[in-house]
């Protein structure tokens, strides 16, 4: 996911995105998008984008007023895999690591990745079993190892934090 249709923005047509990309207006960069809601999706072009204030808006093609771009409010927005470049080798998109098993060097199961925030600081591993666990993503301090192949990530943590 790249973001999603925060809002609207004027009478015609226009909406307020949140971006997930880095810098945030690199989503429009990967048009046409795929919007879908409760596991629809559909594909819109997009017309105009621009940066405004600290956000993104949008013009997307046949949404031409405010009835319908609040229509849309709510919506993910994605693009195919194959559309995004490729990283370096240790560098993962966010959905790479969502589902990972998340396992201390001494071999302790913590749980699963079930989502990631940006802090601003770091980025943080939300991992699941049973309970939440908010390990922060800090390479080699942190985070001994990714191996998305095998599904595992490696973490210097303790088990009882």
């Amino acid at each position: 996911m790249l973001g999603t249709i925060a809002g609207v923005y004027g009478v015609k047509g226009w909406i307020r995105v949140h971006s997930a990309t880095e810098p945030r207006e690199r989503i429009l960069d990967y048009a046409p998008w795929q919007l879908g809601r409760r596991g629809v999706w559909c594909e819109r072009a997009l017309d105009e984008g621009r940066v405004h204030g600290g956000g993104v808006i949008a013009k997307l093609a046949g949404v031409d007023d405010r009835d319908a771009a609040a229509a849309l409010v709510g919506a993910e927005i994605a693009v195919p895999r194959s559309r995004l470049p490729a990283g370096a080798p240790d560098e993962y998109y966010w959905v790479d690591l969502v589902g990972l098993e998340v396992v201390t060097e001494q071999g302790v199961a913590l749980g699963r990745i079930e989502r990631l925030l940006a802090t601003g600081a770091n980025d943080v591993l939300v991992v699941k079993n049973g309970r939440e666990r908010l390990i922060p993503f800090l390479r080699d301090s942190v985070i001994r190892s990714v191996d998305v192949e095998n599904g595992v990530l490696r973490v210097d943590w303790d088990p009882d934090f």
